[in-house]
């Protein structure tokens, strides 16, 4: 009997001591973790920041542009007819001087006729006036009769002289309209629709069609008061060194016209509300890809010297500022607001910042004005590769 109520005792002893040791290992882990939050705590934020570097770049800028043929002319008739014959169709490539309609008109052919007459009449009458002088010259020189005589007869020869320059006039003005009856392609070009078919009555001032020559093209564009200025200014500096740089066209669809631009010239006066003053640029379009009243935007390059770039991930707005959050030297965080000049893919075009300043790259949502931290240094690669993904 002792043996077994010692054997049971041993066994309660041996719980006793599993379930002692488990509530102490459970203290001291206990212990542990309380120890180990407080040093998280007291321990300071681990934080991507980027030293910030001035750079020059170019900043590409587009503009809507209105396009057109570089001459784009009305075809109208100067005189009442019908029309008799269609020499082209609408889209065909003619020449200057090429005919393009022709008109019926019987009664500029009856002015022509009877122009005609009326010169041969008087060109008779002048005939008649000179033999008349000539006669009367020789008895005037034989002092059969008076001087006063061969004066009036000299004063009709000259009336008669006036007579044929007046008939001359009205058969040229009369062969003139008649020669309108064909309607003539002013320039190389392509005609434009055609609203009059054959047998159609037209009256002077109808619009027959368009001529348009697209072997260039202008794209017209507008830009601030400010950009004119920087413009004009940077041609004067530079002078002679001054090259226009070459512009690109950007069309409808998106992709990019393969031929180059100049700019030419531009309008004499801003414009009133706006502000804004229009330039003009001059494109070849030996293809004839594009088309009068087509629609695109010009692309340039602008040079923006010793500026910053902040990543728009790295700043935040509160109404219409702008803000970072830049370290001091010994890693405190501090709230710092900036103007920027321009958008730049996914970063902001800055100035006013210093070479070294450290910036917040990441994690601005974990830190606030004061807060101590642990800098985390991003290289300028890592930084800018997401810059040109987005261009």
């Amino acid at each position: 009997m002792k043996s077994i109520f010692t054997e049971r005792k041993l066994k309660i002893s041996f719980k006793g001591w599993i379930v002692f040791s488990a509530l102490s290992l459970l203290s001291l882990s206990s212990c542990g973790d309380g120890e180990g939050n407080r040093r998280k705590k007291n321990k300071p934020l681990s934080i991507p920041i980027m030293e910030l570097t001035s750079r020059s770049i170019e900043v590409p800028q587009t503009y809507v542009c209105d396009i057109q043929a570089v001459q784009f002319v009305e075809v109208r008739a100067k005189v009442e007819g019908f029309v008799e014959e269609i020499y082209v169709d609408e889209g065909e490539e003619v020449k200057k001087g090429q005919a393009l309609f022709k008109l019926n008109s019987a009664e500029l052919g009856e002015v022509v006729n009877s122009s005609k007459a009326l010169l041969m009449k008087e060109r008779a009458e002048a005939q008649a006036a000179k033999l008349e002088v000539e006669r009367l010259q020789i008895l005037v020189d034989k002092n059969i009769i008076t001087d006063s005589e061969l004066e009036l007869a000299k004063a009709k020869l000259e009336m008669a002289e006036s007579g044929i320059l007046q008939a001359e006039s009205m058969l040229k003005n009369a062969q003139t309209g008649l020669s309108y009856s064909i309607i003539k392609a002013p320039f190389d070009g392509i005609v434009d629709r055609i609203p009059f078919k054959t047998g159609s009555l037209v009256t002077p001032g109808d619009l027959m069609t368009h001529i348009t020559d697209i072997s260039e093209i202008f794209a017209y564009y507008k830009v601030t008061e400010n950009e004119y200025l920087r413009y004009m200014r940077e041609r004067q500096e530079k002078g002679e060194e001054f090259t226009e740089k070459e512009i690109t066209l950007v069309l409808s669809d998106g992709q990019e016209y393969p031929y180059k631009g100049k700019l030419e010239t531009m309008e004499a006066d801003f414009e009133r509300g706006t502000g804004s003053i229009a330039f003009r640029v001059r494109f070849p379009n030996p293809d004839g890809l594009i088309k009068h009243g087509a629609s695109g935007k010009v692309m340039m390059t602008n040079e923006m010297e010793d500026v910053f770039l902040i990543p728009q991930k790295s700043s935040f707005e509160i109404q219409e500022y702008t803000y970072v959050y830049i370290l001091d030297s010994d890693n405190t965080v501090k709230v710092r607001s900036f103007k920027p000049i321009r958008r730049f893919g996914l970063f902001y075009v800055a100035d006013g910042f210093q070479p070294g300043d450290r910036i917040i790259y990441e994690g601005i949502q974990q830190v606030k004005d004061g807060s101590l931290i642990e800098p985390v240094q991003v290289s300028d690669q890592e930084a800018y590769d997401t810059l040109y993904h987005s261009l």
